[in-house]
């Protein structure tokens, strides 16, 4: 899955920023753990829309 998700040209379109590790922790992301940990919040609402 890990080499699917890291040739991804879409990722914000297929969202392989929503793979988690089996003990729910985040995992590696081609963007960053930053990045995917802002995504995630993101999509719950957690975040402005403004870029800061």
């Amino acid at each position: 899955m890990g080499a699917a998700n890291g040739k991804n040209p879409i990722a914000i379109v297929v969202p392989c920023h929503r793979v988690i590790g089996s003990d729910g922790r985040l995992t590696g992301y081609a963007g960053g753990l930053g990045r995917k940990q802002w995504l995630l919040a993101h999509e719950a609402g957690e975040v402005p829309l403004a870029l800061i």
